[in-house]
Parts: C-alpha cells; structure tokens; sequence
C-alpha cells in the first residue's frame, strides 16, 4: 500500500511540474498585448476559446447572463491597413449554455401546435457577422460595422473592438490574435419579441475571440 501511494504522489508530482512548466513560461505568458506582434494575413478562430456572452435584464431585479460558443469564422488583417480588415463569423445558436435547465429548454422549444417559439425554438440556425467596415480608433481599438443575421432577420450591428494579445501559442504552435467587442442589441428586431418588456429588448453582448494565423 505504501508503495502505492508513493507512486500515486510521484505521479502526481511529475504532472504538477509538468503543468508548471507549460503555465508559467519562466513567469511570462505566451500572448501579450503588443501589435507589433501582429502580422497580415488570414485568421481563423479557435472555436474552443471563441465565445459570446449575452445579457438581458431579468424583471428589473438582476442581469441574467448565457454563453454562445464554439464560434467560427475567419478574419483578413494587415496591421498596415486596418480598415481593410474583414470579420465573417458564424455563432451556433444551439450552443447556449446557461445555468438553468429549465430555461435552456424554454430557449430551444419548438413553437406550440406548429406556431412561432418564444425564443429561438427547436433546432436554430447559425447566427453569422460578416463586417462592412472598420473604423479604427487607436492602436488597439476599431469600430467594426456589419450585419447580424440571426433567426431569419438581418440588421445591422456596430461593434466596439480592443485587441487584446497576440503571441505563439504553446500548445499548437500557431500565430494567435486575440479580440474582445461589446455592443448591445435590441433582440425584436430579430424577430424574438418573448416577455418585452419583463424581460428586456436590449440585450447587451460581449465577445471574446481568439484567431489563428493559416
């Protein structure tokens, strides 16, 4: 039995040493918030560390948050011209996780008697972005401008971009970009009008993206 659990803790060890040394990178990170890191070209994302968090106001008590993730899609850069960047990404709906059961059931529940759903119903669409234009604002900051196209409605979406790192990654070796983007929505105007105004129209987005260099 000792020698059990001396090999268990042996074990143990040699993966916590492992695990440091992939984490701490003599102290550093791998990614750092430095453009000049950044080179041109074409970016897809990494949908493991790609996803969209959304909130709505829940009867005037409290926000209520959900995630979106595994999203995908692909960005064009060259940190000469950033106004020429392009952003097309898709978000799969059917992704949303949020902490109640019940509630992700509501989400995704088809309409009654073969009517509309309350919200995104049974088996939803991709929602896809794709930019028309960017507007930069500083070194690390855009305006980027496109149309959201989600529940079968399309409208248009401004987005207020910060660059948030680039660097190798350690893991699969790839040029990495990094991204974040706030906007807020009006959800009606996609067609999902359920419980306004208990639950509100504005639905206030935050976007965390990793990109990959190809």
């Amino acid at each position: 039995m000792r020698k059990t659990i001396l090999t268990a803790a042996a074990a143990t060890g040699l993966a916590t040493l492992a695990l440091t040394g992939l984490t701490a990178q003599d102290g550093t990170t791998p990614g750092a918030m430095d453009v000049s890191r950044v080179t041109a070209g074409t970016y897809t994302t990494d949908p493991a560390h790609s996803l969209v968090q959304w909130s709505v106001d829940h009867f005037g008590f409290n926000p209520y948050f959900g995630i979106f993730g595994d999203v995908a899609g692909t960005l064009t850069l060259d940190p000469a011209a950033i106004e020429d960047a392009t952003v097309d990404v898709q978000i799969p709906i059917a992704s949303v996780a949020v902490p109640s059961a019940g509630l992700r059931d509501h989400l995704l529940r088809p309409g009654a008697d073969g009517g509309s759903p309350d919200l995104f119903g049974a088996e939803p669409g991709m929602a896809r972005f794709v930019s028309t234009e960017v507007t930069q604002l500083g070194a690390t900051r855009a305006l980027i401008a496109g149309n959201l196209t989600m529940n079968g409605q399309t409208g248009p979406v401004v987005l207020l971009t910060e660059f948030s790192g680039a660097g190798a990654n350690p893991m699969s070796e790839a040029e990495t970009v990094g991204f974040t983007a706030t906007t807020t929505i009006d959800r009606s105007n996609w067609g999902i009008g359920y419980a306004i105004p208990m639950v509100s129209d504005a639905v206030d987005l935050k976007i965390s993206v990793a990109f990959e260099k190809q």
